[in-house]
């Protein structure tokens, strides 16, 4: 019986050693267009350990004494995910970019997963990776962009300590279920009022189910329509279903229940920092109205820079990840016009 057990043990590390050498290739694939491939720039692997002991992939790109970029990707994603960004701004920027637990090749942890959770990650992540007496411009994707909204609301001290400025894109605060237009379909040729909400059980099991994604023609084409755009490319739709396959099943759907009860509430008014907003006329999982509710708080604020919509699904910065770079870089400049009016005021 124990030699057995013991085979029986050996098979199973071999198949999930299989499986985990499957989601690294494809992760690491490489495309036509040069943004979408691995950055060619030298990087480095910090080493980051959160309170729970899971251990977190986190690289960073360029030279240490540049200014910090921290990316923080969404749901079923990766540090690959920020290809095309990494690609644009390492060098002249010291780019960030970590897994979030249980994504890519970070531990998933011995704890139950929380917003706040998420937002310790975070922190844990930028004591790691920004000097001390030095701010990042924080971008974040998606449940990325939840997770700077928590970080604002659980340590909103850091805020102004720890951010130049922020960038939202594909996002949301909560009612994620409520506001979805991926079902019903019909939703979508109604204006906003007379939208039909999807039954809250209903999303929890959508969301919560450990789904398998296999590359077949079905897949791709329900992934097209309702993650991305339909003028999408077909080198864009391989780029991003790979990366998105790339998350195990059962981390898919524990983070699926998670987005589908979550609820920041008015976190994002601790975001008192410079504050772009960037949604997908096409986005059906984090419709614009979502982005609007965020904008409208930061107006109130005083911190929102920019709210733009783009031409697109929910990835946004993959699928016009040209015009995404540009609103980055405009943000950027806003960063360093700032610092330059404070050091001639020194000066």
């Amino acid at each position: 019986m124990r030699v057995l057990t013991h085979w029986s043990a050996n098979l199973s590390g071999r198949a999930r050693g299989r499986l985990d050498l499957h989601r690294t290739s494809l992760r690491s694939r490489t495309y036509a267009t040069a943004a979408f491939n691995a950055p060619t720039v030298e990087h480095e692997v910090v080493t980051v350990t959160t309170d729970d002991g899971a251990r977190l992939r986190v690289h960073a790109y360029g030279p240490a004494d540049a200014p910090v970029i921290v990316l923080v990707h969404g749901w079923t994603c990766a540090i690959e995910y920020w290809n095309a960004q990494i690609n644009a701004f390492a060098g002249p920027y010291r780019v960030v970019a970590y897994d979030q637990r249980g994504h890519g090749e970070s531990d998933y942890g011995t704890v139950p997963l929380s917003m706040d959770l998420l937002a310790d990650d975070l922190n844990t992540v930028l004591d790691a990776t920004v000097p001390t007496g030095e701010k990042a411009v924080l971008v974040g994707h998606s449940l990325g962009g939840m997770t700077l909204q928590a970080w604002a609301g659980r340590f909103p001290e850091q805020v102004p300590a720890r951010a130049h400025a922020v960038l939202l894109t594909n996002t949301a605060s909560g009612a994620l279920v409520a506001e979805t237009t991926v079902l019903p379909l019909f939703n979508r040729l109604l204006p906003r009022g007379l939208r039909i909400a999807l039954p809250a059980w209903l999303g929890r099991r959508g969301l919560g189910t450990p789904v398998l994604l296999p590359p077949l023609l079905p897949i791709r084409w329900i992934f097209t329509r309702q993650i991305m755009h339909t003028n999408a490319t077909r080198e864009l739709v391989d780029y991003s279903m790979a990366v998105v396959r790339s998350c195990p099943a059962r981390v898919r759907a524990a983070f699926g229940l998670l987005l589908a009860e979550m609820d920041l509430g008015d976190a994002a008014r601790h975001l008192v920092v410079p504050t772009t907003v960037i949604a997908g006329s096409a986005d059906f999982m984090t419709p614009p109205i979502h982005a609007e509710r965020i904008a409208a708080t930061l107006t109130e604020i005083d911190s929102l820079v920019r709210h733009e919509v783009l031409e697109t699904g929910h990835l946004g910065n993959v699928e016009a990840h040209e015009r995404f770079n540009e609103e980055l870089a405009t943000l950027l400049d806003v960063v360093a016009d700032a610092r330059r009016q404070v050091d001639a005021a020194v000066g």
